[in-house]
């Protein structure tokens, strides 16, 4: 299917065609016709699918025929609701790619700076608001959004808002919109509580898949390294600096652990910078800039943090902490490889987190390549950190001492003076 065979304005397909783009992505072909409908939708796809646009797309054809004139009074007429703020600012760019040639005026706003500006805007007048949920209900509260204007509704990343304890707030916020709203709802995954919602919250919605979590990773070259956790600093200067690497995105799990990785690599020259939630927004910016310049060779990561990370061209992922949660291994190296190159998966793999790869590997159904050549492996008496002593009485090998016999903390001569109760 070609973008000319749905239906677009002009206006709207002029802007795809300025973007390179003639053939939409299948989560795109799916959900383009079924929002022009005006129809519910929810909508299963991993980053990197283009469901971004899947969504800016419909939503900018449907608004350009309502606030077409420039003379139309401003009303929030477009909420799209996102866990963090770089996914937000990735979301309102992409409204403003694809509606460039629109009146249509859209605003993001999110915490963590000053709401002067945001609010200054908003006084305005904007078409489109994208927002993170504690600013949102903050400004809302103040009296600054007005949403009784509200067509549609987008909750974007809905298992990342549920993993960070938004949920809540979502549903404060969808109690503040009109029932008669268009609701579309996006998940990389479907937990139970994410289709609860759904169910609770959308009218009738349609259901849209693409690409099952488990066949990302198929794209993507992958290895694994089994080392002890105190050695994984050690393992990770030496793959960079030995296969002298560049454009390295390292996950980690916290924030404390993403700074010790980056002081760690600095020691040994390499420019490393880290990017998560302590991080103030123009910071976090500055980092990710320098990176996609190929200025800084390392960035270091926390999950949260890196879902609002768009880069096109990542040769390497590194997964410095394993994930307990498999799927979020498969958002993690589908970050590489894209659009036709090559990519490059690597994980450490410590004793206490043996668990978690042998789900990601029941998940992906792959045995990853295990490297073995490198000095940092599980120390030979521990390979198998998941076995447990057997106590049980077993028949022991001719000449040796029965266990009672040999460990007894007796002496011979106590045991030769003790008397039998029979």
């Amino acid at each position: 299917m070609l973008f000319n065979e749905l239906n677009l304005l002009k206006n709207i397909q002029h802007a795809i065609t300025d973007e390179g783009y003639t053939n939409p992505t299948p989560i795109q072909e799916k959900s383009i016709p079924i929002i022009l409908d005006g129809n519910d939708l929810v909508g299963c796809a991993q980053t990197g699918t283009g469901k971004t646009a899947a969504f800016a797309i419909p939503i900018l054809n449907l608004l350009h025929r309502i606030v077409g004139s420039s003379s139309k009074v401003k009303h929030i007429r477009t909420l799209v609701v996102t866990p963090t703020r770089e996914l937000a600012i990735q979301v309102a760019e992409s409204f403003d790619t694809y509606g460039k040639y629109t009146n249509i005026r859209s605003l993001v706003i999110f915490g963590g700076v000053n709401q002067t500006s945001q609010v200054d805007q908003l006084k305005k007048g904007v078409d489109i608001l994208v927002a993170t949920p504690g600013r949102l209900l903050d400004l809302n509260k103040q009296g600054f959004i007005d949403l009784n204007h509200l067509h549609h509704l987008v909750l974007d990343e809905a298992d990342l808002m549920l993993d960070m304890g938004f949920i809540n707030d979502v549903k404060k916020i969808i109690k503040l919109t009109p029932d008669n709203r268009q609701t579309l709802l996006f998940s990389a995954t479907m937990p139970i509580a994410i289709r609860e919602l759904a169910d609770s919250f959308l009218t009738k919605p349609e259901y849209v898949s693409v690409t099952p979590i488990s066949s990302t990773a198929e794209k993507v070259n992958q290895k694994v390294y089994f080392v002890d956790k105190e050695n994984k600093r050690n393992l990770l200067y030496q793959i960079i600096q030995g296969e002298k690497l560049e454009s390295v995105l390292v996950f980690v799990r916290t924030k404390h652990g993403a700074d010790n990785v980056v002081k760690a690599l600095k020691k040994q020259n390499i420019h490393a910078e880290a990017i998560h939630g302590d991080k103030s927004q123009s910071a976090r910016q500055r980092v990710l800039e320098s990176f996609k310049r190929n200025e800084t060779t390392v960035l270091v990561a926390t999950d949260i943090a890196a879902r609002g990370i768009d880069i096109e061209m990542l040769p390497y992922v590194i997964n410095f902490d394993l994930p307990n949660i498999p799927e979020t291994y498969v958002h993690r190296i589908g970050r590489t490889g894209r659009a036709g190159n090559s990519g490059m998966a690597i994980s450490f793999c410590s004793r206490d987190e043996k668990t978690y790869w042998q789900d990601i590997e029941k998940l992906t159904r792959q045995k990853v390549k295990v490297v073995t050549d490198h000095p940092f492996q599980w120390s030979e008496e521990e390979k198998n950190p998941d076995a447990k002593p057997d106590f049980r009485n077993k028949k022991k090998p001719l000449g040796e001492k029965k266990t009672s016999e040999s460990n007894s903390r007796k002496s011979e001569a106590s045991k030769k003076k003790k008397k039998r109760w029979y």
